[in-house]
């Protein structure tokens, strides 16, 4: 058995996956690595990736699959991997020169009984080189240790768990059975929040592992682009919070940090609605939180009406240019 299963969603890749893939093959044996070609017709994505299982049998395997999204990239990643623990990693990003590091106290955690969850840090990588920093948690998360949710601090608002940051249990993923949906994008934060209620015990590494790119063209976290593709940032919000009641969470440490991604992706759902200053942007943030009341009247009305996203859902003009003024900050 591999200790570690890494799928690599793939659509018209070919001008940069293999660095990306080049990058996971420094973990020799120990690592898995799962292309997962999402219907690629524009390039040679699909040739490259049976090149690469041609050439690392026993490492790459190459997945070929009708355009489904980044979304059952990863489903496909999980529904093939043979490792104890998996991760994601997309084809335009890369992991740094700490991976073989990082394996061997991957290795060294599963000797100690292994965990649910390991975080390491991620690095935003901005094709101009302005803006790169780290993403890392070491405030918030006991260092180099196994660790439970009632030993981790506060978060702060720029922090949160991405799915950059996370390798999960392979056993717990499928225990929890989530599933992706197809064609929609950001989906991989709902991957994230849906399996945090089943982590019990952590690991933190203070490694900025994932370098994450920020600068291609079309890329999904450009503002134009997330502006534009709004809705699927409200089915993120939504899929998130009602994948588990918060009432049900026994430890407090994890409920807080749920309820701080909640907020979160609230957050990110409603400004680039906002942005867009439309009635029909207005309306589908209002099924929104029709969608959360039904499922539960409480928390829903928790996050919209006694916490700070009430300032940026304040309707009228009034409510969009202080949205303009947050996005801005």
């Amino acid at each position: 058995m591999k200790l570690l299963s890494i799928a690599v969603p793939c659509y018209n890749s070919a001008a940069y996956m293999k660095n990306c893939i080049n990058s996971l093959l420094v973990g020799g044996d120990d690592v898995e690595i799962i292309i997962v070609d999402d219907g690629s017709a524009k390039d040679d994505t699909a040739r490259i990736a049976d090149e690469f299982m041609a050439d690392y049998p026993g490492i790459v395997k190459a997945i070929h699959q009708e355009n489904g999204g980044h979304g059952e990239g990863i489903n496909q990643g999980v529904r093939h991997a043979t490792g104890v623990y998996f991760k994601s990693v997309d084809s335009d990003d890369w992991v740094s020169d700490d991976f073989p590091a990082f394996l061997d106290e991957l290795e060294n955690c599963e000797r100690q009984g292994g965990v649910d969850l390991f975080v390491t840090n991620y690095y935003y990588e901005h094709a101009d080189g302005k803006g790169n920093r780290s993403i890392n948690f070491s405030n918030a998360l006991p260092e180099n240790r196994i660790f439970t949710w009632e030993e981790t601090r506060p978060f702060r608002i720029d922090q949160i768990l991405m799915i950059h940051s996370c390798t999960f249990r392979t056993e717990l993923l499928r225990r929890n059975g989530i599933e992706l949906p197809k064609h929609m994008f950001y989906e991989d934060n709902y991957m994230v929040y849906g399996n945090l209620q089943g982590v019990r015990r952590m690991y933190y590494r203070n490694s900025d592992l994932y370098r994450y790119y920020i600068g291609r063209e079309g890329q999904s976290v450009q503002k134009d682009v997330m502006k534009k593709r709004y809705r699927h940032q409200i089915r993120t919000a939504e899929l998130c919070f009602c994948a588990c009641r918060l009432d049900e969470i026994e430890s407090r440490r994890q409920r807080e940090y749920m309820k701080h991604e909640l907020f979160i992706m609230y957050g990110i759902a409603i400004l680039f609605a906002r942005l867009n200053r439309t009635e029909e942007a207005e309306r589908d943030l209002e099924k929104m939180w029709q969608t959360c009341q039904h499922f539960d009247w409480k928390w829903a009305q928790h996050f919209r009406k006694r916490t700070l996203l009430w300032f940026i859902t304040r309707p009228g003009e009034s409510g969009a240019a202080f949205v303009t003024l947050i996005y801005n900050i």
